[in-house]
Parts: structure tokens; sequence; C-alpha cells
């Protein structure tokens, strides 16, 4: 019988985003909106728990933050084991894990089981996030990978602001628990529409050898043409760099690497730095308390400006668009720490910098996935944003050491806005590497032999 091979990412290529295609960016869609969700309901919350125990807010900050530090362990582990088992199955684990861990958070009567029971939930989280965006990145067409990546992504802030409007709602009717069971009811929802619809990428099961079967089954859903051969390939850079972390410091992968763990680190210092310190610094800047806070609610609110990054790195360099939106980062902050006086420029400038902020952090994960190769792809994304979750840890800490050196207002913007100058280098080293990587490595192939 004549072999007929099929490249499964120019068949991904050539078609229509299908019907069956946004079924998987709703799921991936929907698991990010949760992680935004359970990102802001814990904040909204916490003045619930300090009235209900009776403890002071110092003794609040490991239950804030021991989500961060499984979210950071979660990512690091869940990458590695998705591209060795598939991103399938632990997609179904991690949204298991962080639904029952939230969900039995809702029953805590102590800060320390509900600190651990937060670090569970952000392990689930940690390991959701990068598998959903390798996931969607793997069954999208070259020409718009990055702009379905991010509008995925867009899933975070509209989950961050569900979790606020429902906390708001729910709390004083039927108290702060019902929010966290809420969080834990709609994962297991999920989960069951994921059991029955959510498919193995291809790519993947290309770079594993499964059987050929197993893959023209759900290209058939994609489009009726997938039967039409008898074996399945895959060219693409680094077909023989090996998996997992070995493609990650392949010498052609290295400097990459270490320069998107760089940017994303430095994103997320930005982030948390002013997130967590901006109604404080704003307050001390003069601004009446109330007016600080909203000022500074406005600044995660950018996020939607990922679709826009999205377009445009789809058709230029992604990392010279991302790389500038970052230096326009810095330039936004900078300002932030100038324009204190004038209530109506700083709130413009707030809201310009978490614009600008937001879409480039956003982007990074679009630009990872579309870096690595299909067998080291889920442990770059994860790894990267594993290691960029402790520049959050850090970013809290800078602006404290800061303040405890008494660093005048517009100084402490001045040096937080060297850190976007920091991501904006590393992408451009990024790109100086990219240019000397080696043509694409021998195509991948699955074959089943029909009888």
């Amino acid at each position: 019988m004549t072999t007929r091979d099929l490249d499964v990412q120019a068949f991904i290529n050539r078609h229509p985003f299908s019907p069956y295609q946004w079924l998987v960016f709703a799921t991936c869609f929907f698991i990010v909106l949760l992680d935004g969700f359970d990102t802001a309901a814990i904040g909204f919350i916490a003045p619930s728990l300090l009235k209900e125990w009776g403890v002071g807010k110092p003794a609040l900050a490991p239950v804030l933050s021991a989500a961060l530090f499984g979210l950071a362990a979660g990512a690091l582990a869940a990458g590695p084991l998705a591209d060795r088992l598939g991103r399938r199955i632990v997609l179904l684990a991690s949204v298991l894990v962080f639904g029952a861990a939230c969900g039995a958070s809702a029953f805590a009567t102590g800060l320390e089981g509900l600190t651990v029971l937060r670090f569970v939930t952000g392990i689930g989280l940690g390991a959701a996030m990068p598998n959903a965006v390798t996931l969607i990145s793997e069954f999208c067409p070259d020409g718009r990978r990055a702009v379905i990546t991010n509008a995925m992504f867009c899933g975070f802030p509209l989950g961050a602001a569900c979790g606020g409007f429902l906390a708001a709602w729910m709390i004083p009717q039927w108290g702060w628990r019902s929010v966290l069971a809420l969080g834990g009811i709609a994962p297991f929802a999920l989960l069951l529409v994921m059991a029955f619809t959510l498919p193995e990428s291809v790519r993947h099961m290309v770079a594993r050898g499964a059987p050929a079967e197993r893959i023209r089954a759900v290209l058939r859903r994609i489009h009726a043409s997938g039967a039409d051969a008898t074996r399945y390939v895959m060219a693409e850079q680094g077909a023989r760099s090996g998996g997992g972390f070995a493609v990650l410091f392949a010498r052609s992968y290295v400097v990459g690497t270490v320069m998107l763990w760089l940017a994303y680190f430095m994103g997320l210092v930005i982030f948390y730095a002013l997130i967590n310190w901006m109604p404080i610094l704003f307050k001390e800047a003069g601004l009446p308390a109330r007016t600080a806070t909203l000022i500074a609610a406005l600044f995660p609110l950018g996020g939607v400006g990922a679709i826009l990054f999205g377009w445009l790195m789809d058709r230029y360099d992604a990392n010279r668009v991302i790389a500038i939106g970052f230096g326009l980062t810095s330039l936004a902050v900078f300002l932030i720490g100038q324009v204190a006086g004038n209530v109506g420029l700083l709130t413009v400038t707030v809201f310009g910098a978490g614009a600008l902020m937001n879409t480039a952090q956003s982007s990074l994960p679009a630009l990872a996935a579309a870096y690595y190769p299909t067998q080291g792809r889920a442990t770059g994304v994860a790894w990267m944003l594993g290691i960029g979750r402790f520049g959050g840890i850090a970013g809290s800490f800078l602006v404290a050491e800061l303040a405890r050196r008494q660093l005048p207002f517009g100084q402490v913007f001045m040096v937080v806005a060297a850190a976007a100058l920091v991501s904006m280098a590393a992408l451009f080293v990024k790109l100086a590497a990219d240019r000397n990587k080696p043509a694409a490595g021998p195509a991948l192939h699955a074959r089943v032999d029909l009888h």
C-alpha cells in the first residue's frame, strides 16, 4: 500500500479554524478565567477572615502568599510532565487539584489549614495555566497563533473582574466561604466537559510517536480530509533536540530560554510591586485613601490589549513587538512618579501604564509557545511562568526595601521602571540569538501499518 504523508501543522494551517478548535479555545479560556477568579477572590475575602478569626493583617500574609509559591511549584513540575505524558492528562489532573483544594478551603477552620489549601490550589492553577497555553497554541494555524493565544489570556482579567464582583455580591449574603465554594464547584463542572471533549495535541502525539489512528481521529474533527493519510509527520526546528529540559538548554535555545525567564520575571516584579504598593504610596503622597485605591485599581485592567499585540506579533517580529511594549511601559511607570500632584493626569497615566505592562506581559506565553519545538513546549512555557512567579515575590519585597530606605516617591517609580528596561533588553538579546539558530531539523513522524 502506498504511504501518504501528511504534515499536521500544514494541515492545520490550510483549513479554517473549525468549531472543534473553538471548543478547545473555549475550554482553555475558562481554565484561565478560573485562575483569574481565584487570584482576585482571595483578596476580597481577606477582610472577612480578619473579622471572623480575629487576627491581625501580618498573620494573613502566609495565606495571601501561599498560592504564589504553589503557582511556581505547579508550573515547574507540570511542564516536564506534560511533555512526557501529554497536555490533556496534566490539564485534567490540574483542574481536579485546584477545584478540590479551593472547594475544601471553604471548610477551613484556621489560618494554618487555609494556608496549606491555598498552596495546593496554587499548585493546580500553576500546572493548568502553561498547559492551557501550550494546548491552544498547538491547535492554532501559524498565521494566527499569537492573536488566538493572547485572546485566550484575556480570560484572566475577566476572571479577576468576575471574582471581585461576585465576591462583593456573595459575601454579604452567604459569607466568605461561599466564594471559595463557587471556586471549587466551577472547576468540577468544567472538568466534566473536559473529560468528554478535550483532545490531546496532535503535534504532541506526532512528537511522541502515537498511533496514527489516534492522530487521525482528532484531525477528522478539524476537517474530514484528515483521514487521507497513512503517516503523519511534523517538520520543525529542534526535532532532534530531545524533550523537556534537553530542549530548553540545547545550544540553540539556551540563550532564548534565559532571556524569556528574565523578561517574565522582571514583568512580574513590576506588576506585584505596583499592584501591592500603589495605594499606600499614593496615600502617602497626599491622595485621599479612597482615591488612591480607585486609581490603583485601574492598573490591572488593560490586559485586553494583548489581542492587539497578538495581531502585531503574527505580522511582525514578536520579540520586537513585546520589547517595544516593555520600553513604553518603562516610560509610563516613570511618569507615574512625576504626576502624583495632578489626579486627572495620574489616573490616565496609571491606566496607560497598566495597559502597556499587562499587554506586554500577557504576550510572553504566546512568544514562548512559538519559540520551542513540540517536545519541549510545555516545559518551556511552564518554566518561564514558574520562574516568573518568584518575580512577583521579589516585587513586593523590592518596594518594601525602597520604603525602608526612604526613597522619594518619584525615585521609587524610577527604580520599578528600570525593571521594564531589563525585560526589553532581554527580548532584544533573544532576537539576536534567534537569528543564529540552525535550520529546521528532520521531520518527526508517526506510522500505522494497515493490513
